[in-house]
């Protein structure tokens, strides 16, 4: 990636709503360049969507926790079906498979702390392969919504 290539892909993480033309604009570059330039990041998997943020408060998900899951056997079956397995439940944000004591961090987001645990119990406690899991409320979550290559 060189440097306009950087440029587009921080100003449409920025606003990926705006025009070819308003980001070629704001780049100093003719449209068709900008243009040709975008569709060759997203052939190169560079751009792989554009998406929507939301307010989780909003869509009644005031409440989130990061959830640290052991499972046995370790086996590659078994990590990849509860790693499917969680993905597809309405309440997770995200899934980690990781290394060191626990084997999954699980990103939820739901009504309450009594919705959270009623998650726990009737989603992970009836698991035969989850040998332990712990769970932590977030007070606060930031992200950095733009990202750039590392050099």
């Amino acid at each position: 990636m060189d440097k306009l290539d950087a440029a587009i892909v921080r100003e449409l993480q920025t606003d990926a709503r705006q025009t070819n033309r308003e980001l070629a604009a704001k780049l100093g570059i003719a449209p068709s360049t900008c243009l040709e330039r975008v569709r060759a990041l997203r052939q190169r998997g560079v751009i792989t969507g554009y998406h929507a943020s939301v307010d989780l408060a909003a869509l009644n998900r005031k409440v989130q926790a990061l959830l640290a899951v052991q499972v046995r056997p370790l086996s590659r079956a078994v990590i990849e079906d509860f790693k499917a397995y969680v993905a597809g439940l309405p309440e997770v944000l995200s899934v980690f498979v990781v290394a060191g004591g626990d084997d999954f961090l699980v990103h939820v987001a739901v009504q309450d702390i009594d919705r959270l645990h009623a998650f726990l119990m009737d989603r992970f406690s009836q698991r035969r392969e989850i040998v332990g899991f712990r769970s932590s409320v977030i007070y606060q979550h930031t992200s950095n919504k733009v990202l750039g290559p590392l050099p």
